[in-house]
Protein backbone atom coordinates (compact mmCIF):
# COMPACT_ATOMS: atom_id res chain seq x y z
CA UNK A 1 0.00 0.00 0.00
CA UNK A 2 1.25 3.47 -0.79
CA UNK A 3 1.69 6.06 1.97
CA UNK A 4 -1.33 7.90 0.59
CA UNK A 5 -3.55 4.87 0.98
CA UNK A 6 -4.72 4.70 -2.64
CA UNK A 7 -3.34 1.23 -3.22
CA UNK A 8 -5.78 -1.63 -2.96
CA UNK A 9 -6.46 -5.04 -4.49
CA UNK A 10 -7.06 -4.19 -8.14
CA UNK A 11 -8.81 -7.54 -8.60
CA UNK A 12 -11.68 -6.31 -6.42
CA UNK A 13 -14.58 -4.43 -7.98
CA UNK A 14 -14.96 -0.71 -7.51
CA UNK A 15 -17.84 -1.24 -5.06
CA UNK A 16 -15.58 -3.27 -2.77
CA UNK A 17 -12.85 -0.63 -2.94
CA UNK A 18 -15.30 2.20 -2.23
CA UNK A 19 -16.69 0.34 0.80
CA UNK A 20 -13.19 -0.37 2.14
CA UNK A 21 -11.94 3.21 1.71
CA UNK A 22 -14.97 4.84 3.31
CA UNK A 23 -15.13 2.20 6.02
CA UNK A 24 -11.57 2.91 7.12
CA UNK A 25 -12.27 6.66 7.30
CA UNK A 26 -15.82 6.62 8.65
CA UNK A 27 -14.87 8.09 12.04
CA UNK A 28 -13.49 11.29 10.52
CA UNK A 29 -15.73 11.57 7.47
CA UNK A 30 -17.93 14.49 8.51
CA UNK A 31 -14.98 16.61 9.62
CA UNK A 32 -13.62 16.40 6.05
CA UNK A 33 -16.90 16.52 4.10
CA UNK A 34 -17.35 20.30 4.02
CA UNK A 35 -18.43 20.48 0.38
CA UNK A 36 -20.89 17.62 0.93
CA UNK A 37 -22.37 19.50 3.88
CA UNK A 38 -22.71 22.70 1.87
CA UNK A 39 -24.50 20.89 -0.98
CA UNK A 40 -26.80 19.15 1.53
CA UNK A 41 -27.83 22.57 2.83
CA UNK A 42 -28.51 23.83 -0.71
CA UNK A 43 -30.66 20.80 -1.50
CA UNK A 44 -32.49 21.27 1.78
CA UNK A 45 -33.36 24.81 0.72
CA UNK A 46 -34.48 23.66 -2.74
CA UNK A 47 -36.67 20.92 -1.27
CA UNK A 48 -38.74 23.13 1.01
CA UNK A 49 -42.51 22.74 0.65
CA UNK A 50 -42.44 20.03 -2.01
CA UNK A 51 -45.88 18.43 -2.56
CA UNK A 52 -44.90 14.81 -1.90
CA UNK A 53 -47.28 12.02 -2.89
CA UNK A 54 -47.80 8.91 -0.80
CA UNK A 55 -44.99 6.40 -1.03
CA UNK A 56 -41.61 5.34 0.34
CA UNK A 57 -38.74 7.78 0.75
CA UNK A 58 -35.01 7.11 0.68
CA UNK A 59 -31.57 8.68 0.81
CA UNK A 60 -29.46 6.75 -1.71
CA UNK A 61 -25.85 6.56 -0.54
CA UNK A 62 -26.84 8.18 2.74
CA UNK A 63 -23.58 7.51 4.59
CA UNK A 64 -23.63 9.31 7.93
CA UNK A 65 -26.91 11.07 7.07
CA UNK A 66 -25.63 14.54 6.14
CA UNK A 67 -28.18 15.08 3.37
CA UNK A 68 -31.21 13.64 5.18
CA UNK A 69 -30.52 15.78 8.24
CA UNK A 70 -30.53 18.90 6.05
CA UNK A 71 -33.86 18.11 4.40
CA UNK A 72 -37.29 19.22 5.62
CA UNK A 73 -38.52 15.66 5.05
CA UNK A 74 -38.80 12.86 7.60
CA UNK A 75 -38.72 9.09 7.37
CA UNK A 76 -36.18 8.56 4.61
CA UNK A 77 -34.66 5.08 4.42
CA UNK A 78 -30.89 5.47 4.96
CA UNK A 79 -29.35 3.26 2.28
CA UNK A 80 -25.58 2.87 1.82
CA UNK A 81 -22.92 0.38 0.78
CA UNK A 82 -20.68 1.09 3.78
CA UNK A 83 -21.88 -0.31 7.14
CA UNK A 84 -19.26 1.68 9.06
CA UNK A 85 -20.74 4.96 7.80
CA UNK A 86 -24.30 3.80 8.46
CA UNK A 87 -23.35 2.99 12.04
CA UNK A 88 -22.59 6.70 12.49
CA UNK A 89 -25.92 7.71 10.99
CA UNK A 90 -28.41 8.72 13.72
CA UNK A 91 -31.44 8.24 11.46
CA UNK A 92 -33.62 5.17 10.96
CA UNK A 93 -34.40 2.94 9.17
CA UNK A 94 -31.04 1.93 7.66
CA UNK A 95 -30.09 -0.63 5.03
CA UNK A 96 -26.71 -1.81 3.71
CA UNK A 97 -27.17 -1.97 -0.07
CA UNK A 98 -25.06 -1.76 -3.24
CA UNK A 99 -26.76 0.69 -5.61
CA UNK A 100 -25.10 -1.04 -8.55
CA UNK A 101 -27.79 -3.69 -7.96
CA UNK A 102 -30.53 -1.12 -8.58
CA UNK A 103 -33.02 -0.19 -5.87
CA UNK A 104 -34.63 -2.42 -3.27
CA UNK A 105 -38.12 -3.58 -4.33
CA UNK A 106 -39.61 -1.68 -1.37
CA UNK A 107 -38.74 1.62 -3.09
CA UNK A 108 -40.95 1.09 -6.12
CA UNK A 109 -43.41 3.95 -6.37
CA UNK A 110 -41.18 6.20 -4.25
CA UNK A 111 -42.48 9.57 -3.14
CA UNK A 112 -38.97 10.95 -2.80
CA UNK A 113 -35.44 9.80 -3.63
CA UNK A 114 -32.44 11.93 -2.69
CA UNK A 115 -28.73 11.37 -3.13
CA UNK A 116 -25.60 13.34 -2.31
CA UNK A 117 -22.16 12.49 -3.70
CA UNK A 118 -22.97 8.81 -4.33
CA UNK A 119 -23.99 8.42 -7.98
CA UNK A 120 -20.43 8.94 -9.27
CA UNK A 121 -19.25 5.74 -7.56
CA UNK A 122 -21.63 3.53 -9.56
CA UNK A 123 -20.64 1.56 -12.65
CA UNK A 124 -23.30 3.23 -14.86
CA UNK A 125 -24.29 6.59 -13.31
CA UNK A 126 -26.58 7.67 -16.17
CA UNK A 127 -28.32 4.29 -16.33
CA UNK A 128 -28.84 4.12 -12.58
CA UNK A 129 -30.14 7.70 -12.47
CA UNK A 130 -32.71 6.80 -15.13
CA UNK A 131 -33.68 3.76 -13.04
CA UNK A 132 -34.16 6.00 -9.99
CA UNK A 133 -36.41 8.35 -11.95
CA UNK A 134 -38.55 5.49 -13.22
CA UNK A 135 -38.93 4.16 -9.68
CA UNK A 136 -40.69 7.35 -8.58
CA UNK A 137 -44.42 7.48 -8.10
CA UNK A 138 -46.31 9.89 -10.35
CA UNK A 139 -45.47 13.28 -8.89
CA UNK A 140 -42.63 11.79 -6.84
CA UNK A 141 -39.49 13.89 -6.36
CA UNK A 142 -35.78 13.35 -6.92
CA UNK A 143 -33.07 15.62 -5.49
CA UNK A 144 -29.44 15.03 -6.36
CA UNK A 145 -25.94 16.42 -5.87
CA UNK A 146 -23.11 14.74 -7.76
CA UNK A 147 -19.58 15.76 -8.83
CA UNK A 148 -19.21 15.75 -12.59
CA UNK A 149 -16.61 15.51 -15.32
CA UNK A 150 -15.45 19.12 -15.24
CA UNK A 151 -13.82 18.46 -11.87
CA UNK A 152 -10.07 18.34 -11.17
CA UNK A 153 -8.67 19.64 -14.48
CA UNK A 154 -5.44 20.55 -12.66
CA UNK A 155 -4.95 16.91 -11.63
CA UNK A 156 -5.61 15.68 -15.17
CA UNK A 157 -3.16 18.18 -16.68
CA UNK A 158 -0.47 17.32 -14.13
CA UNK A 159 -0.81 13.61 -14.91
CA UNK A 160 -0.60 14.26 -18.66
CA UNK A 161 2.48 16.46 -18.20
CA UNK A 162 4.12 13.83 -15.98
CA UNK A 163 3.32 11.02 -18.42
CA UNK A 164 1.48 8.98 -15.77
CA UNK A 165 -2.11 7.70 -15.58
CA UNK A 166 -4.59 10.00 -13.87
CA UNK A 167 -6.04 8.07 -10.95
CA UNK A 168 -8.82 10.57 -10.26
CA UNK A 169 -12.19 8.84 -10.41
CA UNK A 170 -13.76 9.14 -13.85
CA UNK A 171 -16.82 11.31 -13.24
CA UNK A 172 -20.07 11.44 -15.25
CA UNK A 173 -20.83 14.22 -17.70
CA UNK A 174 -23.42 16.65 -16.31
CA UNK A 175 -25.29 16.95 -19.60
CA UNK A 176 -25.57 13.16 -19.91
CA UNK A 177 -27.07 12.91 -16.44
CA UNK A 178 -29.58 15.67 -17.19
CA UNK A 179 -30.51 13.96 -20.45
CA UNK A 180 -30.91 10.59 -18.72
CA UNK A 181 -33.18 12.05 -16.03
CA UNK A 182 -35.35 13.92 -18.52
CA UNK A 183 -35.54 10.87 -20.77
CA UNK A 184 -36.76 8.77 -17.85
CA UNK A 185 -39.70 11.09 -17.20
CA UNK A 186 -38.28 13.59 -14.72
CA UNK A 187 -39.61 17.11 -15.13
CA UNK A 188 -36.71 19.31 -14.04
CA UNK A 189 -37.39 22.15 -11.62
CA UNK A 190 -33.74 22.97 -10.86
CA UNK A 191 -30.67 21.95 -12.82
CA UNK A 192 -27.44 23.81 -12.26
CA UNK A 193 -23.72 23.05 -12.42
CA UNK A 194 -21.76 24.78 -9.65
CA UNK A 195 -17.99 25.18 -9.50
CA UNK A 196 -15.86 25.31 -6.37
CA UNK A 197 -12.17 25.59 -5.63
CA UNK A 198 -9.96 24.38 -2.80
CA UNK A 199 -7.17 26.54 -1.37
CA UNK A 200 -3.82 26.49 -3.16
CA UNK A 201 -2.24 23.51 -1.44
CA UNK A 202 -0.47 21.48 -4.09
CA UNK A 203 -0.88 17.83 -4.96
CA UNK A 204 0.20 16.07 -1.78
CA UNK A 205 -2.23 17.87 0.59
CA UNK A 206 -5.03 17.36 -1.95
CA UNK A 207 -4.45 13.62 -2.17
CA UNK A 208 -4.18 13.38 1.60
CA UNK A 209 -7.51 15.19 1.96
CA UNK A 210 -9.19 12.67 -0.34
CA UNK A 211 -7.65 9.87 1.69
CA UNK A 212 -8.96 11.31 4.97
CA UNK A 213 -12.39 11.71 3.39
CA UNK A 214 -12.38 8.09 2.24
CA UNK A 215 -12.76 9.16 -1.40
CA UNK A 216 -9.53 7.67 -2.69
CA UNK A 217 -10.97 4.68 -4.56
CA UNK A 218 -10.28 4.57 -8.28
CA UNK A 219 -10.91 2.31 -11.25
CA UNK A 220 -7.19 2.56 -12.08
CA UNK A 221 -4.31 0.83 -10.29
CA UNK A 222 -2.37 3.08 -7.88
CA UNK A 223 0.70 4.95 -9.05
CA UNK A 224 4.11 3.66 -8.17
CA UNK A 225 6.30 5.77 -5.90
CA UNK A 226 8.22 7.08 -8.91
CA UNK A 227 5.05 7.93 -10.81
CA UNK A 228 3.68 9.75 -7.79
CA UNK A 229 6.84 11.86 -7.51
CA UNK A 230 6.56 12.80 -11.19
CA UNK A 231 2.89 13.71 -10.76
CA UNK A 232 3.57 15.94 -7.75
CA UNK A 233 6.44 17.65 -9.56
CA UNK A 234 3.98 18.73 -12.29
CA UNK A 235 1.11 19.70 -9.96
CA UNK A 236 0.33 23.46 -10.26
CA UNK A 237 0.98 24.54 -6.66
CA UNK A 238 -0.19 28.12 -7.28
CA UNK A 239 -3.47 27.09 -8.89
CA UNK A 240 -6.44 26.00 -6.73
CA UNK A 241 -8.01 22.62 -7.44
CA UNK A 242 -11.50 23.05 -8.89
CA UNK A 243 -14.54 20.82 -8.59
CA UNK A 244 -17.81 20.80 -10.54
CA UNK A 245 -21.07 19.67 -8.91
CA UNK A 246 -24.47 19.13 -10.54
CA UNK A 247 -27.53 20.00 -8.44
CA UNK A 248 -30.72 18.54 -9.83
CA UNK A 249 -34.29 18.59 -8.49
CA UNK A 250 -37.35 17.39 -10.35
CA UNK A 251 -40.54 15.36 -10.16
CA UNK A 252 -41.90 12.49 -12.21
CA UNK A 253 -44.08 13.81 -14.98
CA UNK A 254 -47.62 12.34 -14.88
CA UNK A 255 -47.41 11.87 -18.67
CA UNK A 256 -44.15 9.88 -18.49
CA UNK A 257 -44.16 6.25 -19.55
CA UNK A 258 -43.66 3.63 -16.80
Amino acid sequence: MSRLGFATDTRAGLSDRVRQHFGRRAAGYEAQALLQQAMACRLGHLCRDLPLPTGPRADLGAGSGLLSRALPVQGLLQLDLCPELLERNPLQPRLVWDLNDGLPPALRGAAMLVSGFALQWLDDPSGQLAHWCRALATGGWLALAVPTAGSFPQWHRAAAAAGVPCTALELPQADRLIHAAAGAGLRLHHSRVLRFSRPRQGGLPTLRHLRRLGAGASRRPPLSAGELRRLLAQWPVEEPLTCEVLLLVGHRDPTARP
